[in-house]
C-alpha cells in the first residue's frame, strides 16, 4: 500500500507553515548552494577560469554566504534537537533564537562582502 500525494504548485504555494515551513525549505535551498559553491570550488582548483570569474562576483559571493550560513545554522539547530529531544518542548524559542542568530551573522557577512565590493 502506497502513499498518494498529488499536490498542486498552487496548493503548496498557500500552504501556511509559517516559520519552521521557510526553514526547511531555506535548508534545502541552502544545501544546493552548498553543492553548487563546492563544485564551482573543485572547477577552480582545477585551473578552469570561468568559475574564478563567477567567484569574484559579488552577487554570487552574497548568495552563497546567506544561503550557506543559514544551512549551517539551520543544521545546527536540527542536531541540537535530535541530541536533546527535551528541547522540543520549546521548539518555537529555538527557531526564534536560529534566526536571530543568522540574521545577526548574515549582517555581518553582508557588510563584509558590500564593503569589499564596493572597494572598501
Amino acid at each position: 500500500m502506497s502513499l498518494r500525494r498529488n499536490v498542486s504548485l498552487e496548493a503548496g504555494l498557500r500552504y501556511q507553515g509559517g516559520i519552521p515551513y521557510l526553514s526547511f525549505i531555506l535548508h534545502r535551498i541552502g544545501g544546493s548552494a552548498l553543492f553548487i559553491f563546492f563544485t564551482l570550488y573543485i572547477f577552480s582548483l582545477l585551473g578552469w577560469s570561468f568559475a574564478t570569474v563567477i567567484f569574484s562576483h559579488w552577487i554570487v559571493q552574497i548568495i552563497l554566504v546567506v544561503f550557506g550560513l543559514f544551512h549551517a545554522i539551520n543544521g545546527l539547530r536540527i542536531t541540537l534537537l535530535d541530541l536533546f529531544p527535551n528541547w522540543m518542548e520549546h521548539y518555537q524559542t529555538v527557531i526564534r533564537i536560529e534566526w536571530v542568530t543568522f540574521v545577526l551573522a548574515a549582517g555581518f557577512a553582508l557588510f563584509v562582502v558590500l564593503r569589499n565590493a564596493l572597494g572598501g
